[in-house]
């Protein structure tokens, strides 16, 4: 595909080649021109995590407070299974892309 081609097609489909007074005809005429809009995955995750819960500030406090105490354990376990579960979703989805 050459460059200058594809940059006259689209000048001449959307109007960049008119004089300027009918530079608002040219915007609504290539408006009308699309017909169909698909989202990728991603903006399906972004809108999913636009709509995650806040951060409960009282919950970080109350882990702060336990690791200063002394109280705090780790589970090595638990950390590892969801580490290797978000491996799987991301190998996944991008199998499925």
């Amino acid at each position: 595909m050459k460059i200058e081609n594809s940059s006259n097609a689209l000048s001449g489909s959307i109007g960049l080649a008119r004089p300027s007074g009918t530079a608002k005809a040219s915007v609504s005429s290539a408006a009308s021109n699309t017909s169909d809009v698909r989202l990728s995955g991603a903006s399906t995750e972004l809108q999913a995590s636009a709509e995650a819960p806040p951060i409960d500030s009282a919950r970080i406090s109350e882990i702060k407070q336990a690791i200063s105490d002394g109280r705090f354990t780790i589970n090595a376990g638990a950390i590892a299974d969801r580490l290797i579960a978000s491996a799987r979703d991301l190998i996944d989805s991008q199998r499925r892309a």
